[in-house]
């Protein structure tokens, strides 16, 4: 079942075992570029509320080689926007998204980059041909932006098909990243500016992991934001023996049966707030602690549990009690909504699916990842070619296909965890501020789940203070939605204010 789910969205897979598969061949060592470049120049324009920004943008390869051999063993795409004419001190901001096996498309015309992929204004896809549009929430306002595809994803690629995999894996994406953010600064004469790291999903986990990686090296951060969180994935991972996540995505069950109108009544007539501070009370002071005696339980208080289940997921309480409380996310998927024939998105669980099997125990695709794929790979493919200059017959890879080995985890337990990292790296740097943005109907990485991993790293108080939480009405990508979009900018324009 989820790897199921994972085949139809890489970016966020949940498991060890859900990898690219083995048995997929690499791509012919002639398709790689052999030979240093020198990037595309192009400048461009764009108004922004009244306000022309003129800047410059600069398309290309960077060189990662061995530091023992100096070889060139990769060479990581790059799409980097700096202002024309900047005033002095002008921060830089480093982009990346998920997977691993992402490309950096999604925030770069999502949200941050001068253009947007135009979606629905509730986020939902429009029908084909797909258009690009000036976006009015660009952070290029606020500081000059470098979107990184790191090897195997975009136009990224190992130089011969034996370098690879040293690059796919926790340690080794980190590493790479970290040696591309190291020579941009150098080649760009970029030392002394404000810097900051973005990441998305799985990106989140790379950038935490960078920030003790890169002050270690001498490049101390003013900030880090981490857009739909996750850092320790046995928050988020389905297994036997790890209850923990079954609790901490319940508040997401709630949220979205809140959405779709499978609540009882008098909960469907409170704020969402409202309701979701009610399962979390309901996940974390009742749910979790009956999972640790659940075949302990009197018949009486599985009856109390399996009412209350039901009540703020919107679940029969039939189906609750045949899975014995172990509510897993695609099972969740496809039962909300199995009397409509629809199944709820994993990304965004505001958009409804039509799955082959309406009877099936788990959905067969993602219909929020189905939503956003074609508009975003369309647009890219256009964009890269006819605005930025950069022409290549070259796959880009938007979503997987780059990737042809498992992910090295680089952990003995099966649970990556970059939080420790982060953790070590705001004591040495007490001035970084991170800021952490999560959508309510995001169930690929619950907020709540964000919110527990925050609360475990056990911050000294004068070091949590320095952690800013942000909300929004929409899903992991929370910014297709218009008024999330907006808000996004404007909670990101504030918390840039504090870290400069």
């Amino acid at each position: 079942m989820i790897a199921s789910i994972f085949l139809s969205f890489l970016m966020l897979f949940q498991t060890a075992s859900a990898q690219p598969r083995p048995s997929e061949t690499p791509k012919p060592a002639e398709t790689v570029q052999t030979k240093d470049e020198p990037p595309v120049v192009q400048k461009h324009s764009i108004s922004v509320k009244g306000k022309t920004l003129n800047y410059t943008t600069t398309t290309g390869f960077m060189p990662i080689r061995n530091e023992r051999t100096g070889e060139t063993e990769a060479r990581i795409f790059y799409m980097a926007y700096t202002l024309d004419n900047p005033p002095a001190k002008r921060p830089l901001m480093f982009s990346f998204n998920g997977g691993p096996g992402s490309a950096s498309v999604w925030l770069h015309l999502g949200a941050l980059g001068p253009k947007r992929t135009k979606m629905l204004d509730d986020g939902m896809m429009p029908a084909p041909p797909y258009e690009l549009v000036d976006n009015e929430e660009t952070w290029l306002t606020e500081t000059d932006l470098v979107f990184i595809d790191p090897v195997g994803t975009g136009y990224s690629r190992a130089t011969k098909p034996e370098f690879a995999t040293k690059f796919w894996g926790v340690n080794g994406d980190i590493e790479s990243v970290g040696e591309f953010i190291r020579m941009y600064l150098g080649r760009n004469e970029r030392w002394s500016s404000p810097l900051y790291l973005v990441g998305e999903s799985y990106g989140t986990t790379r950038a935490s992991g960078l920030s003790n990686h890169l002050f270690e090296r001498g490049i101390g951060l003013n900030g880090i934001l981490l857009v739909s969180t996750v850092m320790n994935f046995q928050t988020i991972r389905f297994a036997d023996n790890n209850d923990l996540p079954l609790a901490l995505i319940f508040p997401s069950y709630t949220s979205t049966a809140w959405y779709h109108k499978k609540l009882a009544p008098e909960l469907q007539r409170k704020p969402l707030t409202e309701v979701l501070r009610e399962s979390e009370n309901f996940a974390a002071n009742e749910y979790l602690p009956a999972m640790l005696k659940i075949d302990r339980l009197s018949a009486q208080e599985k009856q109390a549990l399996s009412d209350k289940f039901s009540l703020y997921s919107g679940l029969s309480k039939t189906f609750v009690e045949n899975q014995n409380f172990r509510v897993e996310l695609g099972e969740f998927m496809a039962e909300l909504l199995r009397g409509q024939r629809r199944s709820v998105g994993r990304l965004d669980s505001r958009f409804l699916g039509i799955d082959r099997d309406a009877g099936a125990d788990s959905t067969n695709n993602d219909p929020s990842m189905s939503a956003i794929r074609p508009p975003y790979t369309a647009t890219f493919n256009d964009y890269v070619r006819r605005e930025l200059g950069y022409k290549s017959d070259s796959e880009y890879y938007i979503l997987g296909g780059g990737i042809n080995a498992p992910w090295n985890w680089n952990t003995n337990n099966g649970y990556a965890d970059t939080s420790i990292s982060l953790k070590d790296a705001m004591a040495k740097n007490q001035y970084m501020k991170i800021f952490v943005a999560s959508g309510y109907y995001d169930m690929a990485t619950p907020y709540f789940a964000t919110e527990y991993t925050i609360s475990a790293m056990n911050l000294d108080p004068a070091l949590r203070k320095n952690i800013s939480v942000h909300y929004y009405e929409a899903g992991h990508m929370m910014y297709i939605e218009v008024n999330s979009l907006r808000k996004l900018k404007a909670d990101f324009v504030k918390f840039m204010q504090t870290s400069k």
